[in-house]
């Protein structure tokens, strides 16, 4: 019998095996996964706070764990994406990109993890450039105010 990983083994996997991913990080958040999940998975409301990529994230389709979404970004570019989202994973792909959340609860709080990716040929060659993007949209969540005590 083989055991399902968690979601945050899936990212890591998806992380070595991806050719476009580029972006893996992980923090230990001190608050609960329920808390921390509510916020992350809120993709409308928060995504755009989260990301200073993006200007506005909404559901075009879709319900349940999959939705399709219409993600703009601050110069007005235009992505659709096919999201997966359930609790403690969420996966958004458009034709370009690819966006990935877990959370597992962890000793002390919840383990987070992100990931990003770009999903076009020679993807893996840009890799060095694209690593050099920072941790803005972890440290936001982590400076949630839905997640202070």
């Amino acid at each position: 019998m083989v055991a399902e990983l968690d979601p945050i083994r899936r990212l890591r996997v998806l992380a070595a095996t991806l050719p476009g991913a580029y972006r893996h990080r992980e923090v230990l958040l001190p608050a609960p996964v329920d808390r921390v999940w509510a916020v992350a998975a809120d993709l409308e409301g928060e995504l755009p706070h989260l990301l200073p990529t993006v200007r506005s994230f909404r559901y075009t389709s879709g319900e349940g764990e999959r939705r399709t979404a219409l993600a703009v970004g601050r110069f007005g570019q235009r992505a659709e994406f096919e999201v997966v989202l359930r609790p403690g994973w969420c996966l958004m792909q458009s034709r370009f990109v690819l966006g990935a959340m877990a959370a597992v609860p962890a000793e002390g709080g919840t383990r987070f993890a992100t990931l990003g990716g770009l999903r076009v040929p020679g993807a893996r060659v840009l890799r060095p450039l694209t690593g050099l993007l920072g941790a803005t949209g972890l440290r936001r969540l982590a400076e949630h105010p839905a997640l202070r005590d």
